[in-house]
């Protein structure tokens, strides 16, 4: 059984949006205590154990979203449109990191710079998978392609179909500032 899309546009489209948000910020929220606590020296099982706990949050935010029909289902496009926006993420972080080095902090431009490079690693890991296993019947080249100015996440397939309060799946953007790709 898919649960993909169950709650959309039922009366429980709102509690089930509230409800992946506060997953999702519980994740952080537990990933920012595991490094906190690796920060302050603490026993090492505290950071494990809180990390484990950011973990079962992201998957229940998952969850929430899928419901909901928050982002597509289509895997292979919405695959491909990550892959772009984590290349992307280079350019965008190594900006951002400048910034951060400019204005003093160099420790956490170091730390950006190591996440620049990971997201370029996500983008060559999701092109592995879709070169590996993306069925050579599903097509998308000949569909409209937008693209978000500020994460490079593309979006395949006319963004006029999406409702008006579609937002980038990356960094939630409306879907007013996509640009369409050339």
């Amino acid at each position: 059984m898919s649960f993909y899309g169950l709650t959309k546009g039922t009366e429980l489209d709102f509690a089930m949006d509230c409800a992946a948000r506060a997953e999702a910020n519980g994740g952080v929220r537990y990933y920012l205590l595991a490094r906190l606590a690796d920060e302050q020296g603490l026993d090492k099982e505290i950071s494990k154990t809180l990390i484990e706990l950011a973990n079962q949050e992201i998957n229940h935010a998952g969850f929430y979203a899928t419901v909901n029909g928050k982002f597509p289902n289509d895997i292979w496009s919405s695959l491909e449109s990550i892959m772009h926006a984590e290349y992307e993420a280079e350019k965008n972080i190594k900006n951002m990191s400048d910034k951060v080095r400019a204005a003093g902090f160099n420790e956490i431009a170091d730390q950006m710079d190591i996440f620049m490079k990971q997201e370029v690693h996500h983008g060559e890991v999701l092109e592995e998978l879709i070169k590996k296993f993306k069925p050579k019947d599903v097509e998308t080249v000949h569909q409209k392609v937008y693209v978000c100015p500020l994460c490079g996440y593309e979006h395949i397939g006319d963004l006029n179909e999406e409702p008006d309060d579609w937002v980038c799946p990356l960094c939630g953007q409306p879907k007013s500032v996509f640009v369409e790709k050339k």
